[in-house]
């Protein structure tokens, strides 16, 4: 009985301190993460299915490692809701560095594609988008970071020569 008493003590005390680990990687003098969407890749685009990679690049500013578990997303072309969603996956990016963090999406664009082509008409005029959503970091406790950028994009840019 004395054994296992003090071996239920010990394994306490341990997650104790493993937890107050966890928490103070996100102290006050810890720096949120920075997200940014480098690049949209378009895999497959067909009439009633459009197959994109969005690729993310997750800088970490702090001392430790940063898990990254997850995003939840939701991506705007002028007012239009292009995708939202969300993608699970383990991705540890290194102290003082950056990782690369890719989602696949799926969507289908038909119901939108009149707007899309009043969007798309004057192929040099720039069109807002916007990304939001969380990222969710943490090894045992879920720590989000907000998103919300916004930029132009300009269609011709996009097209191939």
């Amino acid at each position: 009985m004395l054994g296992q008493w003090r071996a239920l003590r010990t394994i306490s005390l341990l997650i104790v301190l493993g937890l107050a680990g966890c928490a103070s990687w996100f102290s006050d003098d810890a720096l949120e993460p920075q997200v940014h969407l480098v690049k949209v890749e378009v895999v497959r685009a067909k009439l009633l299915e459009q197959k994109f990679v969005l690729h993310f690049r997750v800088d970490n500013p702090n001392d430790s490692d940063l898990t990254v578990r997850g995003i939840e997303y939701r991506v705007h072309l002028g007012d239009l809701l292009l995708a939202d969603g969300e993608y699970e996956r383990w991705v540890t990016v290194a102290p003082h560095s950056s990782g690369r963090y890719k989602v696949p999406i799926r969507t289908n664009l038909w119901p939108q594609v009149r707007d899309l082509v009043k969007l798309l008409k004057k192929p040099d005029q720039t069109i807002p988008y916007r990304l939001e959503g969380e990222l969710e970091t943490g090894l045992f406790i879920a720590h989000y970071v907000h998103l919300a950028r916004n930029g132009v994009i300009i269609p011709a840019d996009l097209i191939p020569e």
